[in-house]
């Protein structure tokens, strides 16, 4: 009996690119998932006189939300006339640099928060018109009504990641009410950034059937209310069994400010700000259990002296293939320097190094 594949992929739409899918019905029988085309004029990835691109399949898993032999299909984005990867396909860029660095044993953990929004723009947990709640505080965490919406959302996507067979890891209720977060991992590189993907759109399409937009923006709600991001969490065979190895990891990232930070996500300056838990994006910090450092150490690696470090500066709506490929890039070329086929190194960096506690 056939099947269906949802192709899911990531358009070409500015300043954040978006998801996009598609069903395909699959004969049974068929050994491989095909590639197939796709009309680029309509996703900002090709011109209407040379409209087709092409869906190259990277990643499976199970359908949970159509069961049975259905698949979720992530895909990357080819030029049609070519076959070499569309101008806006970051994974293979990624995927060269996981194959380069590949014997430092890179991992990842990422921390995606998002926001719960109503269709008029309006945050899930905020007074429907105008208004706002109680001052942040008590949400972070939280149970209980008036301090934690949209739960039931979060319990069905966490079922379904798990029944997908992806790596998800944990949620909670983040300090702005309506707002939460997943992580996936720890993966390499590619396997965490496929799977981010996914979870995201299963988490948007569950959205679909509450009336619920799921926001990824760096600021959701302007004024006193935390930002939105996406914590990455990262670690090299070397920081798993050597303190000093995490130093210098955190050393090479101070020395690439610009470049990382350029590439974090679209309105990082109004997240980045030295408040609600972040670092200035302009200034560069590291330091044990320090949540306003651009990277914290956590208080048990500095007591184990392994482990691994969080670079708390991506935003929720940060591309993970270029992310986890610029910390791949910063952190194990440091030994081993190669040319950087992304933005050009800053010509003045400042930076700050908090006090281990």
């Amino acid at each position: 009996m056939a099947y269906q594949a949802e192709y899911i992929w990531i358009d070409g739409v500015e300043p954040t690119p978006t998801l996009r899918s598609k069903t395909k019905i699959i004969e049974n029988g068929t050994k491989a998932l095909p590639i197939w085309g796709f009309d680029g004029s309509s996703t900002s990835q090709a011109t209407g006189e040379a409209s087709d691109c092409v869906l190259n399949p990277v990643f499976s898993c199970k359908d949970p939300i159509r069961g049975g032999k259905n698949v979720l299909v992530m895909c990357e984005v080819l030029v049609a006339s070519t076959g070499k990867p569309h101008p806006t396909n970051t994974r293979a860029h990624c995927a060269e640099t996981a194959k380069r660095y590949a014997d430092q044993k890179m991992i990842y953990g990422i921390e995606q928060e998002y926001t719960m929004m109503r269709l008029n723009g309006r945050p899930f947990g905020f007074p429907e018109l105008s208004g706002e709640p109680a001052p942040q505080g008590t949400y972070y965490c939280g149970v209980g009504s008036g301090r934690v919406m949209g739960r039931e959302i979060v319990e069905i996507h966490t079922e379904m990641c798990l029944e997908a067979g992806l790596h998800i890891s944990g949620t909670n209720a983040e300090v702005m009410p309506g707002q939460w977060e997943f992580q996936i991992g720890p993966v390499g590189a590619l396997q965490v950034s496929d799977e981010l993907h996914v979870a995201r759109w299963l988490l948007h399409r569950i959205a679909e059937d509450y009336d619920v937009v799921i926001s990824l923006d760096a600021k959701p709600q302007k004024g006193d209310w935390n930002g939105a991001g996406c914590h990455t969490n990262f670690s090299t065979k070397a920081m798993r069994s050597n303190y000093k190895a995490i130093d210098d990891a955190c050393k090479a990232l101070g020395k690439r400010i610009n470049e990382h930070v350029s590439n974090y996500g679209h309105d990082i300056e109004s997240r980045l700000t030295g408040k609600h838990e972040t670092a200035p994006y302009n200034k560069f910090s590291y330091g044990v259990s320090n949540r306003g450092a651009s990277v914290r150490i956590p208080w048990q690696v500095a007591r184990d002296q392994k482990g691994y470090a969080e670079d708390r500066r991506p935003n929720a709506n940060m591309d993970p293939y270029v992310v986890t490929q610029l910390i791949l890039e910063t952190v194990c070329g440091q030994s081993s320097p190669t040319k950087s086929a992304t933005k050009k190194k800053p010509k003045a960096t400042t930076k700050k190094k908090a006090k281990k506690k």
